[in-house]
């Protein structure tokens, strides 16, 4: 005997709303295409057949993006510019800094490890910084900065290799191990360090690439709506 349908106790979900002028949307893991649908903040779209995310929401406003990469490069030029800790052994007083520290390893004869410390903690992270602001200056100022294709394959091609938490980890027990022989004294690098990697990774986790480019496409509209009224 078949259940009536209409004392059917379970659930039913509504149908997610398409978005206006849905576009087909291919899945990168199986190549289902799917019409896009209206998301809220913080959800995530995912395929039908694989279950596999094909795009994220909203997580983050143009201002706010701009904001966390801003104070991003203020905390870097920080890390860069001031000591680590302070060492005092028997009244001496031994500063270091995040390039002192990369100098030290390199004379050491590691050089392998004082290039990928250079490059993963200072290089490739100020490149990513200062890669964001340049796309995301002109897109606040109403305007679409030169080669952002480019730029923003560079941004997602680096970022994997930004890898500062390890550093800040490598040095903070470096600095425990040190307690027993010298006084150490934190210095503000360490703590604009700290700072700089919670930043970095609040804008990483708020980042979209759907909304960047949806960002990129409200300039580029608006602009050929304002050549076409002169």
């Amino acid at each position: 005997m078949n259940p009536d349908p209409g004392n059917d106790p379970t659930p039913t979900l509504p149908a997610p709303r398409l978005a206006s002028g849905a576009r087909l949307i291919a899945c990168r893991e199986c190549d289902l295409l799917q019409y896009e649908v209206v998301l809220e903040g913080h959800a995530d779209a995912h395929c039908s057949r694989c279950n596999s995310v094909l795009y994220r929401g909203t997580r983050a406003s143009l201002a706010r993006m701009l904001a966390l990469m801003a104070s991003c490069a203020v905390l870097l030029a920080v890390s860069n510019l001031f000591p680590i800790a302070v060492l005092e052994v028997q009244g001496a007083h031994v500063e270091a800094t995040l390039i002192n520290t990369v100098i030290t390893v390199y004379n050491q004869g590691r050089e392998l490890v004082a290039t990928l410390v250079l490059l993963t903690t200072i290089v490739l992270p100020a490149i990513e910084i200062a890669c964001m602001l340049y796309l995301l200056v002109p897109l606040a100022l109403g305007r679409i900065a030169p080669d952002t294709p480019a730029v923003f394959r560079l941004v997602l091609a680096i970022h994997p290799w930004s890898m500062m938490e390890i550093m800040l980890l490598g040095v903070l027990v470096t600095l425990v191990k040190l307690t027993d022989f010298a006084n150490i004294i934190p210095g503000v690098s360490l703590w604009s360090f700290c700072a700089l990697i919670v930043f970095f990774t609040m804008a990483a986790s708020a980042f979209s690439v759907r909304d960047f480019w949806a960002w990129v496409e409200e300039r580029d509209t608006a602009l050929e709506m304002k050549e076409s009224l002169q």
